[in-house]
């Protein structure tokens, strides 16, 4: 069992999910998206460390896994994206958690089947994941998209670690 808390992050606006990852099942959690007003950068990145750790303690998650930096519209806009990153991964460090980051391509491969999909296509297979009555938010369906594709990851080196040998490329 473990509880994994997803983050996809912005400056304006922040999503999480947390799912419980138990074998090859999800469950799950919670979701949400921070919504930061318009404040000067330093005060939106507070909001995003203290957010991220209240989230934190409410839930107690074992690892936390955050969307890899894009190269966006323009270099500032990568820049803020960076830092908002920055501060939900110290809020992790700070609470001990391990963090692992992948990039947006990987988690679309990895929950939707297509590393080009849309958000529309991410909300989709989320939903049917995870089982939700219906489509979460895009900024937490992409969160709880990160969190799934983290279980799927760890799931995938649990296989390899306890695979016998190798075979023409195949485990045995």
């Amino acid at each position: 069992m473990a509880l994994i808390l997803g983050i996809d992050p912005g400056s304006i606006k922040t999503g999480f999910g947390i799912i419980n990852h138990v074998g090859s099942q999800y469950e799950y959690i919670s979701s949400g998206v921070i919504r930061i007003p318009s404040l000067s950068l330093p005060e939106r990145l507070k909001i995003i460390f203290d957010s991220v750790t209240e989230i934190i303690e409410e839930y107690c998650p074992q690892e936390m896994a955050i969307e890899h930096v894009f190269m966006a519209k323009s270099a500032g806009s990568a820049l803020k994206l960076g830092q908002a990153r920055g501060a939900a991964i110290v809020a992790a460090v700070n609470q001990n958690l391990a963090v692992s980051e992948y990039e947006a391509k990987k988690i679309k491969q990895s929950v939707v089947g297509n590393g080009a999909a849309d958000k529309r296509q991410m909300q989709h297979m989320v939903k049917v994941l995870l089982k939700l009555p219906s489509e979460p938010q895009e900024d937490a369906a992409d969160a709880l998209g990160v969190a799934i594709c983290h279980a799927n990851s760890q799931q995938h080196l649990i296989k390899i670690a306890t695979a016998k040998s190798f075979r023409r490329g195949r485990m045995v």
